[in-house]
């Protein structure tokens, strides 16, 4: 046979054996159930039929290597029992079978109500973006398992509990050293909060987490920013979890009161955790800084309220403040009590005891 028609030939029997990609537009009647039966060559799916879409049910999503998911504008009604995108893990096993797994759920006007507006689980580099979530009753956006996802440009508005929720698996099998929600990245999103939220921000148990450019305001909350690696069953004990090593925050800006701290710190004592360039816009009577455990790093706060509270459970804190206004002022030694130091107050629950020990805290160019 000749050589041009052999290498004919050869592609010829490598295309029939490819399956085209395949765009497939959602029906506005029946949407849990066109995913439940999504054919097996589609990559991508365009919410294009209809400008509004109502789904009382859970949409699941199928298993695929990458499966886009387009709402080109639309809004997306949600029953009250509804978790939204979602998916069923079962164990551990089928966990780290579903991290080859990615999606990217992007451009959706609204999606309104529901428990929750998205739920991803055991994913690799899945993205949500460009997105509105308005009314969740549990949580907007929950990442459960999610290696390096990305959320960018997101809105979370009046969530009932929690806005944007990044975390271990909750499954038979799943624990906090093997299945976090590592490097996670939360960039351009805002939560408006609620009268009942509770935190505009949470992260458990994961590490290399990175917030920025982010947002908290609206009504009151409990925290902006809810951070530990606490044991599950009891977040506020010390973490002690090995394995979560660093997070990030930077350029954060809140704009409202909270009821118990802006953000709340609880990381190993090996964690590294930097906060940058903060800004409080109104005068918050609770702490700024509830910290309990790890390594702080504050930095580059250009204002700073003489109110502004920084409250610790430890008696040995581990603080660095380095480039902050000149009013954020921690002196060298406690007070009479043992127990103030400028912006720095120890509240230990009773019926324990104890006084500051500064040792390991220090203020580098502070400005003048």
């Amino acid at each position: 046979m000749e050589p041009g028609r052999t290498l004919l030939l050869f592609c010829g029997l490598l295309l029939s054996n490819v399956l085209p990609a395949t765009e497939y537009v959602v029906p506005p009647g029946d949407v849990a159930g066109f995913f439940a039966t999504l054919p097996k060559d589609a990559t991508y799916v365009s919410f294009s039929a209809a400008a509004e879409y109502t789904c009382a049910e859970d949409i699941v999503l199928p298993g695929k290597q990458l499966l886009v998911i387009d709402g080109k504008g639309c809004t997306l009604k949600l029953g009250p029992k509804s978790n939204g995108f979602t998916m069923v893990v079962t164990d551990q096993k089928e966990a780290m079978r579903r991290t080859a797994n990615r999606y990217t759920i992007r451009d959706f006007a609204m999606i309104q109500g529901g428990r929750k507006a998205i739920d991803l689980q055991a994913t690799l580099n899945s993205t949500i973006v460009n997105c509105r979530m308005t009314g969740q009753s549990d949580v907007g956006i929950d990442l459960r398992f999610c290696l390096m996802a990305r959320v960018q440009n997101v809105l979370v508005t009046n969530p009932t509990r929690k806005g944007i929720q990044v975390r271990c698996g909750d499954w038979p099998g799943a624990n906090a050293r093997n299945s976090q929600s590592n490097h996670t990245v939360l960039d351009q999103c805002r939560v408006y909060a609620s009268a009942t939220t509770t935190e505009a921000f949470t992260v458990l148990g994961s590490g290399g987490v990175h917030l920025v450019d982010c947002i908290s305001e609206g009504a009151m909350a409990d925290y902006d920013l809810f951070l530990s690696a606490g044991s599950a069953t009891d977040l506020d004990a010390p973490a002690t979890n090995p394995v979560v090593k660093s997070f990030s925050l930077s350029n954060f800006h809140v704009e409202h009161r909270l009821r118990k701290a802006s953000i709340y710190v609880n990381m190993p004592v090996k964690c590294t955790v930097d906060l940058s360039n903060i800004y409080w816009n109104s005068p918050i009577t609770v702490p700024v800084i509830e910290y309990v455990s790890g390594q702080l790093n504050v930095s580059n706060i250009g204002w700073w309220n003489p109110a502004f509270r920084i409250r610790t459970r430890s008696t040995r804190p581990h603080l660095n403040f380095d480039a902050c206004h000149k009013a954020l002022v921690i002196p060298d030694k406690p007070d009479g009590t043992g127990t103030k130091a400028g912006a720095l107050e120890l509240v230990v629950p009773a019926p324990t005891q104890g006084k500051l020990d500064l040792s390991f805290v220090r203020i580098t160019r502070r400005a003048m």
